[in-house]
């Protein structure tokens, strides 16, 4: 049985440190990963043979390699957070009650957050320093093909804050058989928090007595309207697909007007031959494209590769209604001239990042000036989007009186 109950304790004698003491542990965090670069890499390398060995797919292991001037990135990205305002005390109401009650509504930390991902070991750094800086402790559960480097980067981290806040305030879980205790441990742990795949956030979310936000699944869409600029369109779609495959921000399905396919598909042919794009479509679609067949299911796949669903739609309207079927609520995007049909998309489209005329991958904490993320929510509750700081970060009301009763 995991003792979650030492972890809640930290969290409690983490919510008093000063703004100072968890910005210490952060920078001995930062120092410690540039001064073990070399080690990490030792371990990142062990993860990575096993993965090979054991044939996990190419998308996963792009997202568990590491090299140096990654670490060095990282250790960066910490002193950022380091630099952002500490959330923690900010009053975010100040009022007097008709009964002269004072009532302060003030920013306070959730508690005990798990966290529940896949491959990247970079989100076991990510996670404990957003969780450090608004007074957070935090449950990490990596997955075994990242254990060597996660099993490494906790006690890097351990060490490097034992100066300044507790060491229990960071706990790996590094067995299977404990996620399901974590999904059990209603009273210590707070919020649950998932980031990978389709299958993992439903067991989770079909599992927890915790509360869970999900986070990560992204089955993106870009709308091509008939007024679009194409050269503003392949631009945007080639950023969006192939940047980075791999992340829930890139788009999985190309939807495009009608009236413009026949003048559009052989742009987007070259385009997809250039760039090593494997093109998947519908039957009515492959009349206009040269594609592979899928059914119209298939509409539904998260590829987080280089594999790409296009289809043939009848104006916004068709447009709207197969977002609204296979969306996962991530990133949505139309490419238009026209306002009025921006404004229909913009309004019409219930996902948590809808755009117009701009690629999905900006659906990111950093690009969205909050400095970090701890990831995307697709959800409404009691945060949508990308998570920074303040979506970690609960409240409650100090009241102050003169001896007042009702």
């Amino acid at each position: 049985m995991i003792n979650f109950e030492s972890v809640k304790k930290a969290s409690r004698i983490l919510a008093l440190k000063t703004e100072e003491e968890k910005n210490n542990a952060l920078v001995s965090i930062s120092n410690a990963l540039k001064e073990n670069a070399d080690e990490i890499l030792i371990e990142n390398q062990k993860d990575l043979t096993f993965a090979k060995d054991n044939g996990i797919k190419e998308s996963m292991i792009a997202r568990l390699k590491l090299s140096k001037e990654q670490i060095f990135a990282i250790a960066e990205d910490v002193l950022s957070v380091k630099n952002l305002s500490d959330p923690i005390g900010e009053v975010i109401d100040d009022y007097i009650t008709k009964d002269g009650l004072n009532i302060k509504k003030v920013r306070v930390p959730l508690g005990v957050i798990g966290i529940i991902y896949e491959s990247r070991p970079n989100v076991t750094v990510d996670v404990s320093v957003l969780c450090i800086k608004t007074g957070n402790a935090v449950v990490l559960k990596g997955g075994k093909e990242a254990k060597n480097t996660n099993i490494y980067l906790t006690k890097l981290i351990k060490k490097a804050i034992k100066n300044y806040i507790p060491e229990d305030s960071i706990m790996l879980l590094e067995d299977r058989e404990e996620t399901n205790e974590l999904l059990k441990a209603k009273g210590n742990v707070d919020l649950i928090i998932p980031r990978g795949s389709k299958n993992l956030i439903n067991f989770v979310t079909e599992n927890s007595l915790v509360p869970v936000i999900e986070t990560g699944a992204g089955v993106c869409h870009t709308y091509v309207e008939k007024t679009a600029d194409f050269n503003m369109a392949i631009k945007i779609i080639d950023n969006a697909k192939t940047s980075k495959p791999s992340v829930c921000n890139a788009l999985e399905t190309l939807l495009i007007d009608r009236d413009i396919i026949k003048d559009f598909a052989p742009i987007l042919e070259e385009f997809a031959a250039k760039k090593g794009v494997n093109i998947y479509a519908n039957k009515e679609t492959l009349k206009y494209i040269k594609a592979n067949l899928i059914d119209d299911d298939a509409y539904n796949t998260e590829y987080n590769s280089m594999d790409l669903n296009v289809k043939v739609v009848d104006g916004i309207s068709d447009a709207i209604s197969h977002i609204e079927k296979y969306s996962t609520k991530h990133s949505e995007a139309i490419i238009t001239s026209d306002n009025d049909k921006k404004e229909e998309f913009l309004n019409s489209i219930d996902s948590a990042c809808v755009y117009a005329n701009a690629s999905t991958r900006f659906s990111d904490g950093g690009c969205f000036g909050f400095g970090a993320e701890i990831g995307i929510s697709t959800q409404k509750l009691h945060a949508r989007g990308p998570m920074g700081l303040k979506e970690i970060t609960s409240y409650k009301y100090k009241i102050t009186g003169n001896g007042e009763v009702r």
